[in-house]
């Protein structure tokens, strides 16, 4: 295969890969009411269907870099791929909450072993002249696939029923399987596998979400809830330090002290702490306290879920010739102001069109940054370090998700919820006061 050919051959296949690992983060946003109704869910366990995914992508994002590096890239992208396939097949077959966020928590970890390895294996085909551009490309897709969450599981929802978001994933990780035997196989200089680290990183964590997801159930100053905030937080600590003395740590504490991957690392958490939780809780606002359907909520998120598509691509284009933190430091003053915007008119009774200019800004935002950030954080390594690199991007920007919706649903939850039709319109209607006097428990119902 030539050399064009097989480049074109790579991004066709890694975007594909990508688009449809990444779309999983929030593809269940807008079939969360239905799903609670269907399955008799908690609000604390339809926030474990969300956060089972990004928690396990964001803990095992590190390893399956490592995975590829010691096992061949290749190999281990197609191996991601499979676990994937098979995990969205048993959360579509799901019979229960329980079981669909052991099924997330699988197509997590499926997803962890793809992303990163897409990034690398396009990476190693590209001319370092060009890698802007390509790399601009995936961070748009990427980020198109995050923000579209919300539209095409609102769609799937409506036209067919919630087990489709997953078994719609079946054929095209069959498709992409015989399609990535053309790849070219390779491996990184690091084949060690940092598995102290992987369970400090995975048990805080899991500790720090626990308790701050279990919180307002629990009570706050409950010893269970206290217990496993400071537990997460010590094992996180004990993750730090363990990954500065061991000879082969997963996330080398030296690339921080390069300012520019610090920035961009530091930039991400926040970038997806605001994004991953304000469109957890817009889809809910549109169905719960307006009665939308959740086509209907998706559809209303999109002019802020569609900018990537129009602006990544040129932002990435831009990026090679001003550089990539100009950019993302405008994208993030954008998002900011978008999202303070929309903070401000909230209230359950405001019109749609008072949404339609910040979800625009907010939008544009959101692709200026996305679009340089990888090339931002692969040039402040050395190529062959670009593995764990991308990994410990990837992984910070999941974890900002994880706690983006840990703690904005927390918030939700505290203030009132969305258990009842009137403690959702407690929730919403904070701000102001009132609410929708048309809203009843025919609409609850249909949400």
């Amino acid at each position: 295969m030539k050399a064009g050919t097989r480049t074109i051959w790579t991004f066709a296949i890694t975007s594909i890969a990508l688009f449809m690992v990444v779309l999983d983060n929030l593809v269940v946003s807008t079939a969360l009411p239905v799903i609670r109704v269907d399955l008799g869910a908690s609000i604390e366990e339809l926030e474990w269907t969300v956060n089972a995914y990004t928690l396990t992508f964001a803990v095992f994002l590190l390893t399956g870099a490592a995975l590829g590096d010691r096992f061949g890239r290749k190999r281990m992208f197609m191996i991601g791929v499979g676990i994937f396939t098979a995990a969205s097949a048993a959360a579509a077959m799901a019979p229960s909450a329980d079981w669909l966020i052991a099924a997330r928590s699988l197509q997590g970890f499926g997803a962890a072993i793809v992303t990163p390895l897409t990034l690398t294996l396009l990476s190693a085909a590209v001319s370092r002249e060009r890698r802007g551009v390509a790399l601009g490309a995936w961070s748009g897709i990427a980020g198109l696939a995050v923000a579209m969450g919300p539209l095409v599981g609102g769609a799937v929802v409506d036209g067919i029923s919630w087990q489709w978001i997953f078994w719609l994933n079946v054929p095209v990780g069959l498709v992409l399987l015989p399609l990535a035997t053309q790849l070219r196989e390779s491996n990184g200089p690091d084949k060690a596998l940092d598995l102290p680290g992987l369970a400090l990183a995975s048990g805080g964590m899991l500790g720090v979400v626990w308790g701050i997801i279990h919180g307002n159930g629990d009570g706050w100053a409950s010893p269970a809830i206290v217990g496993a905030l400071v537990a997460g937080a010590a094992l996180l600590a004990g993750f730090v330090a363990w990954e500065l003395r061991t000879p082969q740590p997963m996330l080398p504490m030296r690339f921080f002290r390069n300012r520019a991957f610090a920035a961009a690392n530091g930039a991400s958490l926040f970038m997806y702490f605001g994004m991953f939780g304000s469109i957890f809780l817009l889809t809910q606002f549109f169905q719960t306290a307006q009665g939308y359907s959740p086509l209907e909520s998706g559809l209303r998120i999109l002019p802020w879920t569609i900018m990537p598509m129009f602006v990544a691509p040129i932002a990435g284009a831009l990026s090679d010739r001003v550089g990539g933190r100009p950019l993302m430091a405008l994208g993030l003053a954008l998002q900011a102001i978008g999202l303070g915007w929309i903070a401000y008119v909230s209230t359950a009774t405001v019109g749609y069109v008072s949404f339609v200019a910040p979800f625009v800004l907010s939008g544009i935002g959101m692709a200026l940054f996305f679009a340089p950030v990888a090339n931002v954080v692969l040039s402040a390594v050395q190529p062959e370090q670009e593995g764990k690199a991308s990994g410990a991007n990837n992984a910070i920007r999941e974890v900002g998700g994880v706690l983006g919706v840990a703690v904005l649903a927390s918030i939700f939850a505290r203030t009132g919820g969305y258990e009842s039709p009137a403690a959702s319109r407690t929730a919403w209607c904070r701000r102001s006061g009132s609410g929708p006097s048309s809203w009843g428990s025919d609409r609850w119902s249909r949400s």
